[in-house]
């Protein structure tokens, strides 16, 4: 929306500039206003056409002018009929609140404004194809938006206004829906920047067809919106200089200097070459433009359009037209209105005038679906695919009813070229019948035609002698299914609707920023009012423009239930309600306005996020194709092209990954790899998140995990692989203990995201691995027997007869849900394999079941039955789970196969540690501690050693954290507590250290954290970058607005800035805290950053600063970049509670359990167990 609220002052210079800018912007807006050796600062309204000194030419000796001004309804001016003009004031985006009286003009093309009613050229030309919305904002007032600008009007009253909005809106509606990568209104013949004499900077100059338009820069052009445009049939080209040439018409002179000499006669050449075709002869364009329908292309609506296909018999524009020409002229016989004459004959002229575009396209477009019909700002591609669609194939005809009957068709023909009848020809001709049958002894139709005089007749049978007839497939059956339009759907009620938003919503929005509107969903219009009673709607949505619609969960905003709206616009629509009865029946109808047929399924199921999306495939890697797809808790629902509905489990995911550089998700499944992109970046991010973060763990249930594709939790499976590559031989394993803080942080990390953990030897230790698996069986919210069942299964132990038992389990086992029988199934099958091997491990049945038995039935030692049925299971293993035993002799000797090879390639021990200087709260020498630092050592680890040797208790929410200072810059960064120090060690300079301290803002960071709604943030900062000149540091501190999102970190120059300046990833950034004191700082709150390109080829290190105005504002900054970069695990849940002892003691018991010793004489273990065999409850005593 423009801004109006600031202030500009509106300069009085006495000089001023002659200038084709306009009012909306600044002509360098690098310029430092504070420098005193500039002049003046003047706004856009300093140079405008109608301040143009004496001359009246852009760059003319004071002479006087060539001519008068023209009145404004000179033809000159434009070709498109003006809908309406008048006097409105306009504001300028910089805010100012003096509005300037401008004259203003809209055609069917362009909404131009003037300095004045007598002027010819224009400040700015707005395509009406880039306006996306019209909307009244105030008294009077009402906004023009486009995809980078808001234009500001005021009328002189409301009823002025609100005729200005209807027409904006009538004329702005059919245009819309286009995919704004270029200039939609243009085909350039030349293109490029050309020096104006009178200004300061280069105009980006582009030459279409017979008009020169003039742009402020490519990326306006790119965008439509341009300063002025030139009619070159009023235009003459004058040589003037080596590398200037004057453009001479009526009105004024524009002076051009090109680059260099090659260039301008270039520009010279296709400027005359422009004025050629403008004065080329129009009459036959004239005569067929007399038919209303033929002065719009027959494809895509474009205005004017200045070619035809003879034999189709419809007009297209130039752009159409090319894709015509690619046919074929067996297809399509292009020619162009103005300059083939000798084609037109008056028989061809009178055929385009009793058909027409509209009575042809009853034949040609019968069919033609809303979501695949052209707008004059297609794409090539679109275009193209259309054009192809519609003559080749013929896919949108109006089939006639003998189509297939050959006999009936040419008989059809034969008499009806003997009437007036040319649509039915028509239609006859491209169904199929052959122009040059003959019937036996009768003529054919074209000496049908010729006898009975039809002339017209004749005229387009003979322009079709040899035209290819369109066919679906070649040599296939042609489909007559026709398009039907979908139902109707209309609703309305009161919702609260913030404003339309560009970005997305990474805050919670408060009651406060909702208003109370009136809403309407009607033929296929979702319109907001006032109130109930206002007549003229504050704005609109049409449904062909949603690409999705996403549902919050409740409460996540200030009213308890709101769902969002993106459009192809680029823009988000947030509306909530409390009631949910109400927001239910809003996302239904507007669900079922927007959504096709093909993907109706969809309304039946609650979904998260419903909407369409582009798609490749392995059947589809060149072009990506259109496919709808629907968000519902872990499943994603997808409908793509001429296929049956399929259903992708996202917890069952082989990968799931973002390609950063072209901004691709990719799912990879079994069997298929399928990569989406959005449409749109805004409704794509959206999009990318929620499938992140439902194809992640989302509870404590063994069915809410990230599975394999054999239903088992990716964190078992894991897990167990890791400990059969690694540990089967490895003495007590499951029954020592690891180290707390990795075993928590390792089982956040696998609850977080299981598919991206990946456990290598040397990085984890098995100890650690073993009793994640343990403890996340543990705390499962069901436990893997079920809540219900795992009674039964504790008393299936008084079962005397082992068939009886064996029975009983197999009935148990197989009640069980899906995930919990294929996880049991795992891992008895993983316990199994480990008591083979229990001459190495010393891990035999027995203590397997003890240790297990309390974990998975989460007893906590005080049933022994427990125990038992994980021995019986373990121990009847074949029988229960009825597994093929040679498969599984199979399985055994591949372990021992890597037992044995694991045995001979065993690696030698590691070397010496590296000894390291470390302080404790502050530096100085009583505070020295020298220290050990193994390769695996993590800061964590390193403050619990330093903690323990000062026997240092730590209390609740004392953070204590390894710091790594940097005396020179100044600064420190706490290490984060997985970080591994050694690296950190090599790293340091003589100015940097070690230091172990309290941090005393982490708390507040993780309360910060804990409230945030999204990951992202954005804000206004001070931005200095590091510059050296001359050995000198230079630069000086900015305003600068940050985005910080989960990839990168962008900055802005504004906040209205559609552009980001510079763009950092996220990964490669290390902050730290604090700034130089002799960079003097505007506050006392601010971040070095430090950016190290990760691309070997291209090494680059950059260094800039950041300053926040409070304390609050930089420790909320702080820890998000801390969050992004390590996933959201800031802080380790158990603190630093937890102890580093590098020794492990095994443990003696497992709750009230006594465990059978591992070593010993044969009789201590033989006495063990047969006290266990004999009396196992005694065993779980206390002694």
């Amino acid at each position: 929306m423009a801004d109006k609220d600031g202030f500009l002052s509106v300069p009085q210079p006495k000089i001023r500039y002659s200038c084709l800018y306009s009012d909306d912007e600044l002509l360098d807006d690098d310029d430092d206003p504070s420098t005193p050796t500039r002049s003046v600062r003047r706004s856009w309204q300093d140079y405008g056409l109608s301040t143009l000194p004496s001359s009246g030419s852009v760059y003319l000796p004071p002479s006087g002018r060539l001519a008068t001004t023209p009145p404004v309804d000179d033809p000159a001016s434009s070709l498109s009929t003006v809908i309406k003009m008048g006097w409105l004031d306009k504001n300028p985006p910089q805010g100012a609140r003096i509005f300037q009286k401008r004259w203003v003009k809209l055609d069917s093309e362009y909404l131009r404004y003037f300095d004045n009613d007598k002027e010819v050229y224009s400040k700015r030309i707005i395509p009406t194809c880039c306006i996306t919305e019209v909307m009244c904002v105030g008294d009077q007032k009402f906004e023009v938006v486009t995809h980078n600008r808001t234009f500001l009007f005021r009328a002189d009253n409301d009823l002025e206004r609100t005729e200005w909005v209807r027409v904006l809106q009538e004329v702005m509606s059919p245009q819309q829906g286009y995919e704004l990568t270029f200039n939609p209104t243009l085909t350039p013949d030349m293109q490029g920047y050309l020096e104006l004499r009178g200004l300061r900077s280069k105009l980006y100059t582009v030459v279409s067809a017979d008009k020169l338009f003039l742009y402020k820069n490519q990326e306006d052009y790119k965008l439509g919106i341009g300063i002025t445009s030139i009619e070159m049939n009023v235009g003459n080209i004058k040589d003037t200089d080596r590398r200037a040439f004057d453009l001479t018409t009526p009105y004024r002179i524009f002076s051009f200097v090109a680059d260099s000499e090659q260039l301008k006669e270039r520009w010279v050449c296709v400027l005359r070459e422009s004025i050629a075709a403008a004065l080329s002869h129009s009459e036959v364009a004239e005569r067929i433009w007399a038919e209303p329908s033929n002065a719009l292309c027959a494809d895509c609506s474009a205005p004017h359009p200045e070619w035809a296909s003879i034999n189709l018999c419809v007009c297209v524009c130039k752009r159409c037209a090319g894709e015509h020409r690619s046919l074929g002229p067996s297809i399509s016989k292009v020619r162009s209105l103005k300059m083939d004459r000798k084609v037109w004959t008056e028989e061809l002229i009178q055929v385009f005038l009793l058909l027409g575009n509209e009575r042809a396209n009853q034949f040609w477009a019968a069919n033609v679906p809303p979501s695949e019909a052209l707008s004059a700002c297609s794409s090539s591609e679109e275009r193209r695919r259309f054009i192809t669609a519609k003559y080749r194939q013929g896919k949108y005809r109006r089939y006639h009813p003998l189509y297939g009957n050959q006999q009936e068709l040419d008989n059809a023909l034969s008499v009806n070229v003997q009437s007036d009848d040319l649509l039915e020809t028509l239609s006859l001709i491209f169904c199929g019948a052959d122009v040059n049958c003959c019937r036996g002894d009768a003529d054919s139709p074209l000496l049908l035609a010729e006898t009975c005089g039809r002339t017209l007749q004749l005229e387009l049978l003979t322009h079709n002698r040899n035209t290819e007839i369109p066919r679906l497939e070649v040599g296939g059956h042609m489909d007559t299914v026709h398009y039907m339009a979908p139902p109707s759907i209309t609703h309305n009620g009161f919702l609260f609707k913030t404003g339309s938003m560009a970005r997305p919503i990474t805050e919670r929005k408060a009651k406060e920023e909702f208003s109370r509107r009136w809403c309407v969903l009607n033929d296929g219009v979702f319109s907001y009012y006032e109130s109930d009673k206002a007549a003229t709607p504050n704005g609109g949505l049409k449904m062909k423009e949603i690409v999705c619609l996403a549902v919050n969960p409740p409460e996540k905003h200030g009213y308890d239930h709101t769902f969002e709206l993106y459009s192809d616009a680029e823009r988000l629509y947030l509306f909530g309600q409390d009631n949910i009865d109400v927001v239910r029946e809003w996302v239904k109808s507007i669900a079922k306005s927007f959504i096709p047929a093909c993907a109706e399924s969809f309304l039946q199921r609650d979904f998260e996020r419903v909407g369409r999306l582009r798609y490749k495939d392995s059947l589809h890697l060149q072009t990506p194709r259109l496919g709808w797809f629907c968000l519902e808790g872990s499943a994603l629902h997808v409908c793509l092209e001429n296929r049956p509905e399929e259903t992708i489990h996202l917890h069952k995911l082989k990968e799931l990954s973002i390609q950063q550089d072209n901004e691709v998700l990719v799912l990879v499944e079994r069997g298929r790899s399928l990569y989406v992109e959005g449409e749109r970046k805004l409704d794509f991010a959206g999009w990318s998140q929620a499938i992140q973060r439902a194809a992640g763990s989302c509870g404590d249930s063994l069915g809410q995990q990230q599975l394999t594709e054999t239903d088992i939790p990716v964190i078992v499976e894991r897990c167990i692989t890791y400990i059969t590559q690694c540990g089967l031989t490895s003495e007590g394993i499951y029954r020592k203990s690891g180290v707390n803080s990795r075993v928590a942080s390792l089982l956040e990390a696998f609850r977080q995201d299981a598919r991206s953990v990946w456990l290598k030897e040397g990085e984890q230790q098995l100890d650690d691995v073993a009793n994640v698996l343990k403890r996340f069986f543990r705390d499962l919210n069901d436990g893997l027997f079920t809540t219900h069942t795992s009674q039964h299964w504790l008393n299936t132990t008084a079962l005397c007869d082992d068939v009886s038992k064996i029975s009983k389990y197999q009935q148990l086992f197989s009640g069980l849900p899906r995930v919990n029988k294929a996880t049991l199934c795992a891992l008895v099958n993983h316990l199994y394999c480990v008591q083979c091997f229990a001459d190495k491990n010393q891990m035999n049945l027995h203590n397997l079941a003890i240790v297990f038995g309390p974990t998975l039935f989460q007893t906590d030692g005080k049933d022994y039955n427990a125990g038992r049925v994980i021995e019986d299971l373990i121990q009847h293993y074949i029988s229960i789970f009825s597994v093929d035993e040679l498969q599984l002799k199979k399985q055994l000797d591949e372990m021992t196969l890597i037992i044995d090879l694991r045995d001979k390639l065993k690696p030698a021990p590691p070397g010496g540690h590296f000894i390291c200087t470390v302080y404790l709260e502050e530096k100085k020498e009583s505070a020295e501690q020298l220290v050990k630092i193994p390769a695996t050592m993590s800061a964590s680890e390193l403050v619990c050693e330093i903690l323990d040797r000062r026997k240092i208790s730590v209390r609740d929410k004392d953070y204590w954290c390894c710091f790594q200072i940097n005396e020179k810059e100044e600064t420190e960064r706490p290490l984060h507590f997985q970080e591994r120090v050694l690296p950190i060690v090599h790293s340091l300079g003589t100015e940097s250290h070690l230091l172990v301290k309290k941090h005393y803002s982490m708390e507040a960071m993780l309360v910060f954290l804990a409230s945030k709604v999204d990951v992202a943030k954005h804000g206004m900062m001070r931005f200095r970058e590091e510059r050296s000149l001359l050995g000198l540091t230079t630069g000086s501190f900015n305003e600068r607005y940050f985005i910080l999102t989960p990839t990168s970190l962008r900055l802005y120059k504004e906040v209205r800035s559609n552009r980001a300046e510079r763009e950092w990833p996220v990964k490669c950034l290390k902050v730290y805290l604090g700034i130089k004191k002799k960079l003097r700082p505007p506050t006392c709150w601010g971040l070095t950053v430090i950016y190290e390109s990760d691309k070997p080829d291209k090494q680059e290190r950059q260094q800039w600063y950041l300053c926040c105005d409070t304390q609050t504002e930089l420790r909320e900054w702080f820890a998000t970049f801390l969050s992004i970069q390590h996933e959201g695990s800031v802080w380790p849940a158990e603190g630093c509670k937890m102890r580093s002892s590098r020794s492990v003691v095994s443990e003696a018991r497992l709750g009230n359990v006594s465990l059978i010793p591992l070593r010993g004489n044969e009789s201590d273990i033989r006495n063990s167990v047969a006290a266990f065999t004999a009396d196992a409850l005694a065993l779980f005593k206390n002694t």
